[in-house]
């Protein structure tokens, strides 16, 4: 099989929200009236972002679904994606379930695949992802304000826990091991959320390399301190998790996909409804204070002393 026979079976699908797709030198897309193009790239390389053994339809859904996160953070709707593959061979069965999955999470949030590149090499995946939020609306990390409560969507650990458990450094137990699999493999990229956020939120990002490297993101870009409160972050409940591995997976162990933001304590009740609308858990886990470091205290009032903040590739 070619290389354009296989981009023609697996990646070519119907654009109908574009000039032009899939099949010439570039696309052609046409920016709504009043909108700003929001545009992220994230790769994912076989044996450090995934084992090589990892199912190909759910591969294909983090692909994609890692650069969907990024869009979410920003508040912006996702609209099309270009997609490059290096591939060790062209195995058609893996292909087939890969494209699946890629495409299974596109027509949920209506994105269109509109062009790429595939390669003979060591397996790689790249997206590029670009979305539309409405002009000086985007999130951004540099907008928290001393005083902002700090907010989490969902539960933050798992796919750190679920990583650990198959490189067998922990075992967990079927009540735990299976919503930490999940959250490893097939990421749900808060979309919904980061669009709902535009009008109440200072600051936002997405948290893949660990909450506090993350929010230490946000702190940075705002110029601005914070203090957490551990017992407070939404944590797997297992008793087969030592304390010290469950702080770090918590705190530092990334791959959670999940959404971490700033806004003004008086929009506190906004958030509550919005978590019941949208039928997502979103804590205060913390505030934002005028200092330049971020504190994470104990449910007794200690500091944790903190080893690792997350994920570094050059490090």
């Amino acid at each position: 099989m070619s290389e354009f026979d296989l981009i023609k079976r697996y990646f070519t699908r119907s654009t109908p929200n574009v000039i032009l797709g899939v099949g010439d030198d570039a696309a052609l897309l046409r920016i709504a009236d009043g909108m700003e193009l929001a545009v992220s790239t994230d790769m994912l390389v076989g044996g450090t972002h995934f084992f090589p053994d990892t199912d190909p339809y759910l591969l294909g859904h983090k692909t994609l679904a890692v650069n969907l996160s990024d869009l979410a953070a920003m508040g912006a709707v996702p609209r099309w994606a270009t997609l490059a593959l290096s591939l060790p061979n062209a195995n058609e069965d893996w292909l087939q379930q890969f494209s699946a999955g890629f495409f299974a999470l596109a027509e949920e949030h209506g994105v269109d695949l509109v062009g790429g590149d595939t390669t003979r090499g060591p397996l790689n995946l790249c997206v590029t992802i670009m979305g539309e939020v409405p002009a000086g609306k985007a999130l951004r990390r540099s907008g928290a304000k001393a005083g902002d409560d700090i907010w989490v969507s969902g539960t933050l650990g798992l796919a750190a826990l679920g990583l650990a458990h198959l490189q067998k450094t922990i075992k967990l137990h079927e009540d735990a091991r299976l919503p930490c699999l999940a959250a490893l493999h097939q990421p749900q990229p808060r979309v919904a959320l980061g669009v709902a956020l535009r009008d109440i939120a200072h600051s936002a990002i997405d948290i893949s390399d660990g909450l506090l490297a993350d929010l230490g993101h946000i702190l940075e870009s705002s110029g601005v301190g914070a203090e957490l409160q551990f017992a407070a972050i939404p944590k797997v409940k297992a008793h087969d998790i030592d304390e010290s591995t469950l702080r770090h997976c918590v705190l530092a162990g990334g791959d959670d996909y999940e959404l971490c933001f700033t806004a003004p304590a008086a929009r506190s009740g906004e958030i509550e409804a919005l978590a019941l609308r949208l039928q997502l858990p979103l804590t205060r886990i913390g505030s934002v204070n005028a200092g330049k470091d971020c504190t994470v205290r104990t449910a007794e009032g200690g500091v944790l002393k903190i080893k690792e903040s997350g994920y570094d590739h050059f490090e």
